[in-house]
């Protein structure tokens, strides 16, 4: 009886770590590249975000935001135009010009600096 029990539990916890894994990897796969859409895509919101892009509109992308990523702990209203630059850049394919901007700012790639910890986008 015993042995089934174990059994059972190294089963569910096996499962559990698998499951996780594949949500965490779906969840992050969108975060700072830009051929991804996120969880919260929406053609209605990637229009807003944009806008607020184009616009340099740190307000409102902050509203469209709502707190979410460590994102929004990083980007300010001081520096929301530098990341609105990184954005542009991105989209354009411009991805190395991108990053480095992306790193400046504290949200850094590849080296644990942030690294999907949440880039802003609308996707």
């Amino acid at each position: 009886m015993n042995t089934k029990k174990i059994i059972l539990g190294f089963s569910a916890l096996a499962l559990t770590a698998i499951v996780g894994t594949i949500v965490a990897g779906s969840a992050y796969a969108y975060q700072g590249d830009y051929t991804k859409k996120g969880p919260n895509y929406s053609q209605e919101r990637h229009e807003a975000m944009e806008k607020a892009f184009e616009k340099n509109d740190y307000n409102a992308w902050k509203n469209l935001m709502q707190g979410k990523g460590r994102v929004t702990q990083v980007v300010t209203k001081d520096n929301f135009a530098k990341f609105a630059q990184a954005h542009k850049l991105g989209l354009e394919g411009k991805t190395n010009e991108a990053n480095k901007i992306r790193t400046e700012l504290g949200l850094g790639l590849r080296n644990g600096s942030g690294q999907r910890q949440g880039m802003g986008l609308c996707r």
